[in-house]
């Protein structure tokens, strides 16, 4: 929440405006007009977002027969149309659709539930059962995915860049995340707030992955997005936490653009400040503090994220040295000063954030 007990109009989308741009920019009109068209309804659904939005009124409430949790998952198809939420394709319990895109999002909203309950205790995106909707085949040729502050919505992607965006489990995650940050933190989504926005989303929809997979930190790719570019395409995912600036490098697609610390911080107007960008910066801190405690990273590393981002004392407008510090301090309060505060310490000197 806000300040001022409000929650701020959200639409976040997987994959971020530099990147279409630079795709709309293309000769191939294959290429070219798939990305300016979803750039054009990118525009549109954060325009309606921001108009539509009712300050401290979220508009989904758990119904009264929900049953505490449990996940109450709906899933829609709008059939390549634009007015969401669409067609009921998909209800919670029933049967696997013929649709194969269709049960990836019932899968994916399903393992991002389960990770928040069983890792963390906690009852869907607001923590109080809030339904998971999403929709799927939105408009056509849409190379993106996005939370709008209610729902997911997927598209299928053009087939030349991007595939369907409901083929990364981490996707999912990443997005329903964003969900999570507006019901606490609510960081601002601008500059190095921003950033830690899509980091905290990148962070938990990785461990959504690895907790569906029953990885540990050291057998984990810590890739977001693998699977999703399309055969064409030079490069593994979107981004890579392990090693930013290493996911792609492509003629057309350009090169991963993300640094891994803060000498290479990069400063721009573009992409909201660069939030898609610089969140590597806090990216590869939590991949150093998994890989260094070892095991399942969604135990103490991501515990030690979660409390942060939860614990009420994170600000809107936080900067990457205020999120370091509470997470040494939250290491601290929960681990005593053993190798978890040692690896917190050592993880944000690497990636060259001061604590305060």
């Amino acid at each position: 929440m806000t300040s001022n007990g409000g929650f701020e109009p959200v639409f976040c989308t997987i994959v971020p405006p530099h990147v279409l741009d630079k795709l709309a920019q293309t000769e191939d009109p294959a290429i070219a007009r798939p990305a300016r068209r979803t750039l054009e309804r990118d525009a549109f659904e954060r325009t309606r977002r921001r108009l539509t939005t009712v300050i401290g009124a979220p508009s989904v409430a758990a119904p009264a027969t929900a049953e505490a949790g449990k996940p109450q998952r709906t899933i829609y198809d709008l059939h390549h149309g634009t007015d969401l939420p669409g067609r009921k394709i998909r209800a919670e319990g029933a049967t696997p659709n013929k649709d194969a895109t269709v049960n990836r999002a019932y899968d994916g909203l399903g393992a991002t539930f389960e990770l928040y309950l069983k890792a963390y205790e906690r009852d869907s995106i607001d923590g109080n059962g809030l339904p998971l909707d999403a929709t799927v085949h939105y408009d056509k040729d849409y190379n993106n995915a996005f939370w709008n502050g209610e729902q997911m919505v997927f598209g299928d992607g053009d087939g030349e860049i991007f595939l369907d965006f409901t083929l990364p489990i981490d996707v999912i995650g990443h997005e329903l995340t964003h969900g999570v940050t507006q019901y606490t933190a609510n960081l601002t989504y601008f500059g190095q707030p921003g950033a830690l926005n899509e980091s905290v989303s990148d962070v938990f929809g990785s461990l959504i992955k690895q907790y569906s997979l029953g990885q540990t930190a050291a057998e984990a790719d810590w890739l977001i997005g693998a699977g999703l570019l399309a055969p064409r395409v030079t490069g593994t995912a979107l981004r890579s936490m392990k090693a930013p600036g290493t996911a792609y490098d492509d003629d057309v697609l350009g090169k991963d653009p993300q640094p891994a610390t803060m000498d290479d911080f990069v400063r721009t107007g573009r992409d909201n400040g660069g939030v898609h960008i610089n969140s590597g910066i806090p990216n590869h801190a939590f991949y150093l503090v998994a890989t260094a405690l070892g095991g399942n990273a969604w135990e103490r590393a991501g515990q030690i994220w979660y409390d942060v981002l939860t614990g009420g004392t994170l600000k809107t407008d936080a900067l990457f040295a205020d999120f370091a510090t509470l997470t040494v301090s939250a290491a601290k309060a929960r681990y005593g000063t053993g190798e978890e505060l040692d690896a917190v310490t050592k993880a944000w000197e690497q990636v060259g954030v001061r604590t305060l």
